[in-house]
């Protein structure tokens, strides 16, 4: 399988991330998360969890949704709590406290994207 750098935009806009060639970002969680698209309106993070590790609760100040790339984790959002699989798409609403959870034994990888893009930033609880 042939690895592609990431491209410049094109004369049409068309832009190419290759989520292993964009750099790992610092977080306050401690896990692998990667900023694929930033822009003044949205936002899409890559996130990898190993087996057993979590992101710390916290809230946003605008809506979220995670969709699951691979593996099986567990999402909670608010007091709710509910394991998820590959292809699933979870709505978390502004301000409502959550988290992303590996209790299990493989990789869980989760797109997770901002709309609209946030401008306050993330509070850990």
């Amino acid at each position: 399988m042939k690895t592609r750098t990431n491209r410049s935009k094109g004369e049409n806009g068309m832009k190419i991330i290759e989520m292993k060639s964009s750099p790992e970002k610092p977080n306050p969680h401690n896990v692998s998360v990667r900023m694929l698209y930033d822009t003044e309106n949205a936002q899409a993070v890559h996130i990898e969890l190993k087996p057993g590790e979590a992101l710390k609760k916290h809230v946003t100040p605008t809506d979220v949704f995670f969709y699951i790339l691979e593996g099986k984790g567990v999402v909670e959002i608010g007091d709710e709590q509910e394991e998820v699989s590959r292809d699933m798409l979870i709505e978390s609403p502004a301000k409502i406290p959550h988290r992303l959870l590996n209790p299990g034994d493989s990789i869980f990888r989760v797109l997770v994207v901002k709309a609209p893009r946030q401008k306050e930033s993330t509070r850990l609880l």
